[in-house]
């Protein structure tokens, strides 16, 4: 985000732990909601009973939702660096240098926090607490920033013809 011609840099808000997690929340909420339509809608409960004939352990009945969450989560911040609760509390997610994330990026990142969400965070708290990244961000080279409010700001903007 910074021009490699010039001294000027940019500097980016790193977001609060805090706020990641009110956002985390509300995507949860969100998503959680989702998947009880859509279970109710189809078995018309939220209580299904596993038939004998099925191998399903109790202990995996979270993985169809934590791909949902992934799915949420891989597309609204890879077209946006925004899901739902970032968008709501000013939070972006971008590459280590500030520009969009890759993909690789946002599915790594995701991943993270759709399946592992505590040990991703305990041992980000741990090893990459300066730059406030999970593990999953560290290894997608992602970082989740504060973003400014911009709008009717016209004076901070610069036009610039080609």
């Amino acid at each position: 985000m910074s021009d490699p011609n010039s001294d000027v840099f940019v500097e980016l808000l790193i977001a609060k732990w805090s706020d990641r997690f009110i956002a985390w929340l509300i995507d949860f909420i969100i998503i959680s909601s989702i998947f009880a339509i859509i279970v109710t809608s189809i078995f018309g409960t939220l209580h299904v009973e596993w038939s004998e004939n099925m191998i399903v352990s109790e202990g995996t009945s979270y993985i169809p939702v934590s791909v949902l969450f992934l799915a949420y989560w891989i597309i609204l911040e890879y077209k946006s660096g925004q899901s739902i609760g970032k968008k709501i509390l000013h939070l972006k997610i971008v590459s280590i240098d500030g520009n969009p994330p890759s993909l690789f990026g946002v599915i790594i990142s995701s991943f993270g926090k759709a399946f592992l969400l505590p040990i991703d965070m305990i041992l980000g708290l741990v090893f990459t607490n300066q730059k406030r990244q999970r593990i999953f961000n560290k290894i997608g080279d992602t970082i989740v920033i504060k973003i400014q409010n911009t709008k009717n700001n016209s004076e901070n903007i610069k036009y610039k013809k080609d």
